[in-house]
């Protein structure tokens, strides 16, 4: 392996340029190699339309494109936004540490959610936060959103605001600084994260054996395998299953050592039915652990809570990326 930068592809958004900023960062630091970015535009990037219109993996088929093309050498990618089949050729080489997966309000006059009166403005890019919003019963109007992070807290906190508050991943603003406009992280009994929220995937070709070993330093193995329970399950209820989908797996050490406790659930688009279950066992069976919840959750009916008119198939389940 020579000396040469590397080449990071990556969307021109701020906040992707901003985690891949910080990922070139860490491997330099990590192994004295440095690294360009190199700005790559996806289909979901020049498209207004809403994105479970557009189909799964709309923000990451062109970073993977150049990818194959050896354009570029490694890319990476909000996990979350990820089909969760694999890719020919590709390999998830790390799972850097994962940032707080939760999601975050942004409401006028520092509001929490408690506070929002009936009939609030609430904005967010995924079916799955409309869903769970909608299951609270308080009578927020919800309505879809897209656009980067600083349109959408604009929508709230800027001169032309039209919305009370919008909800958005936590992870996104902190890295991009804005962690300040929070007026409450949302407990995941409330709200559970997508699957992956908050981690990055960092993806390079399978056969550059060097790249993929370097990159390896980068991995945080209790991260992974959060993800992968997550995924996993995702990815089985995906045969079966139209609706929103929500999971959140954490790892706490056990009386055997350290333990998974992965929350899985299925919600229908208006909120009026959910399957909710958890499931524990240990890193090393992580995605046993995640496809066993999901076949719970099918044997409890998850897959007759059907998903929106129109709605695609698959892993479709974001109006935006993880902005």
């Amino acid at each position: 392996m020579t000396d040469a930068p590397l080449r990071l592809g990556t969307r021109g958004s701020k906040l992707a340029m901003a985690q891949s900023s910080q990922v070139a960062e860490a491997i330099t630091a990590g192994t004295g190699r440095p690294v360009e970015l190199v700005e790559v535009v996806t289909a979901g990037d020049r498209s207004s339309a809403p994105v479970h219109r557009l189909g799964v993996g709309v923000f990451v088929s062109a970073l993977r494109d150049a990818l194959a093309a050896g354009t570029i050498d490694l890319a990476v990618h909000s996990y979350k936004d990820l089909p969760t089949a694999t890719a020919a050729g590709l390999h998830i080489a790390a799972v850097p540490p994962r940032q707080d997966p939760r999601d975050a309000l942004v409401a006028r006059d520092g509001r929490t959610l408690a506070e929002l009166p009936p009939g609030a403005v609430v904005g967010t890019g995924a079916l799955r936060r409309i869903a769970q919003l909608h299951a609270l019963g308080m009578a927020l109007s919800v309505t879809p959103i897209r656009g980067n992070v600083d349109t959408r807290l604009a929508r709230v906190l800027g001169p032309d605001a039209d919305l009370d508050a919008v909800v958005l991943a936590r992870a996104g603003l902190a890295r991009i600084d804005r962690t300040d406009a929070v007026t409450e992280t949302l407990d995941p009994m409330l709200m559970l994260p997508a699957p992956a929220q908050g981690a990055l995937a960092v993806e390079c070709r399978l056969d550059d054996t060097d790249l993929v070993e370097l990159l390896a330093t980068l991995d945080h193995a209790p991260s992974r395998a959060a993800v992968t329970a997550e995924r996993a399950m995702l990815a089985t209820l995906e045969a079966g299953c139209s609706a929103p989908v929500a999971a959140y797996a954490e790892l706490a050490e056990g009386e055997n050592g350290d333990e998974i406790y992965l929350r899985g659930a299925v919600i229908s688009p208006d909120g009026t039915h959910e399957v909710r279950l958890s499931r524990t066992g240990t890193p090393a069976d992580a995605a046993e652990i995640g496809k066993a919840l999901a076949a719970e959750l099918l044997d409890l009916g998850a897959d007759s809570i059907l998903g929106p008119q129109g709605h695609d198939g698959p892993g479709t389940q974001q109006f935006g990326s993880t902005e």
